[in-house]
This record gives structure tokens, sequence and C-alpha cells, in this order.
């Protein structure tokens, strides 16, 4: 019995880290395409505080952390959950923080003359992996169904829900590490890349709920996805870390360059 309860604590372990947003290749893959657009200046400064580390390899660092109790007051900080009949500026906010504020004080940590190289380093690892959220579609999502979480599907006959679907099992379905994935994105023009990159985190969120209600509206609970979701989405979710990746070089060079 007490090794039952083992095995279902770890299988439960499991599945809430494995719901919790990008997977670590959808992470990895949005920090290594932020790598080709940074400045000589944002990459200096970001290989000081990082120890020479690279994006891709920090980028899953606020999951990692989860484990440790001293950082349970983040795991609201992954999300925002916002109904569909009203935006971020309108609805009530948690009293523990969403994904904006948190990336609003790690951008104002990496701004301060006088945080600490330990305290800027730590945000700036929290802010890869924020911005990488950002573009999880359903990080972005209802709070009925918990992003997702509630909503059960079939992925491939296997009993799963929506929000692991665009976490990891689309990526995983299609086979590539995060470095083919980061180079075989579609090419962009310098011109593309700048407005790809424009704006602020708060429209990168009014962006990444676009496609939220598609999918909602184009996905029913209980739904046998496969070969044809994955012909409908992936692509959408390529772009999604596409976005990430322009977005978060743009960032770190306007705050770091």
């Amino acid at each position: 019995m007490r090794n039952l309860l083992l095995v279902l604590l770890i299988i439960c372990s499991t599945c809430n880290a494995y719901a919790d947003d990008w997977g670590k290749t959808g992470h990895r893959t949005t920090g290594a395409i932020a790598e080709q657009y940074l400045t000589k200046k944002a990459r200096k400064a970001i290989a000081t505080l990082l120890d020479g580390e690279s994006l891709a390899f920090v980028s899953t660092f606020a999951d990692d952390i989860k484990s440790d109790t001293l950082y349970r007051k983040y795991g609201p900080k992954h999300y925002v959950n916002i109904p569909f009949d009203t935006d971020y500026e309108n609805h009530p906010k948690s009293e523990r923080g969403d994904i904006i504020e948190a990336i609003d004080t790690c951008i104002a940590t990496l701004k301060s003359k006088t945080a600490t190289k330990e305290e800027k380093a730590f945000q700036l690892r929290l802010l890869i992996h924020f911005i990488g959220d950002l573009h999880q579609p359903m990080h972005t999502g209802l709070s009925d169904d918990k992003g997702g979480n509630d909503f059960q599907v079939q992925w491939f006959r296997d009993g799963t829900n929506l929000h692991r679907v665009w976490d990891s099992q689309m990526i995983e379905s299609y086979g590539m590490s995060y470095s083919e994935l980061a180079t075989n994105m579609p090419e962009l023009t310098k011109k593309e890349r700048k407005t790809m990159g424009s704006g602020t985190h708060r429209d990168w969120l009014k962006d990444s709920r676009v496609l939220v209600k598609d999918i909602y509206a184009h996905t029913k609970k209980d739904e046998k996805l496969s070969y044809r979701y994955m012909y409908q989405y992936f692509d959408a979710l390529r772009g999604q870390l596409q976005k990430g990746g322009v977005r978060l070089a743009a960032l770190l060079n306007e705050v770091l360059g």
C-alpha cells in the first residue's frame, strides 16, 4: 500500500509539472530563436548576468524551481485567466499576481540601478520563461477550465487535456529537437521581425488571446484529436514559438541593449 501511494504521488507530480506550460522543447526553442536576434550589447549583458549560460539553457528555470517551497509564490505568475467578454485592463486582477505583473517586475529589476547582479540574474531567468509562457495560448485562457487543464480530449487515442496538447504533445508528435525547430522557422525580413517585435507584453497578450478564442471555437470537449488537428494548428504553434523568440529578443535588446 505504501509503495502504491508513492507511485501515485510520483505520477501526480509528473502530471502537474507536465501541464504547466510549454514543455522544455518549446521553451528552449523560444530561447534559441531569441539568441539569433540579440544586439552585441544585450548579448554581453546577458552573458555577464547568466555567467555564459544560453537563453535556451535557462529557459526552463522558472519550472525547475517549482519543487522548492521557497518559490511557491511564483506559481500563479506563469499565466493569466480572462473571460472572453473582457480584457486584461478591465478584468479584476488576481491577488496572487499574474504573468503580466510578473513580467513588469522582471523588467523593473533589470532596469534598476540598485538591484544586485544576483537579483537581476534571477529575474532575467524568470523573464525568459514568462515570455515563453505568454505565447503558450492556454496560459492566457479561461479560469473555468483552469487554462484548458480541465478540458478533456484525446490525443491519438490517449486521454489528455487541451492544455497539455498545446504544452508539449503536438511538439513531441512533430519529432524535432528545440534546435531543429529554431533553425527551421519561416524566414522573416528585417521589417517583418521589427513588426513582430513591436509593442509590449500587454499587446502580445492580446495577440495570444486571438488564437485562444480560435482554439476554443474549433475544439470540442472529449474530441479525438490527431493528424487533422496537427494540420490545422501546428503552423500556429510554430508561429507562437517564433513570436516568443523574436519578442523576447526585442525586449532584451530594449532593456539590456
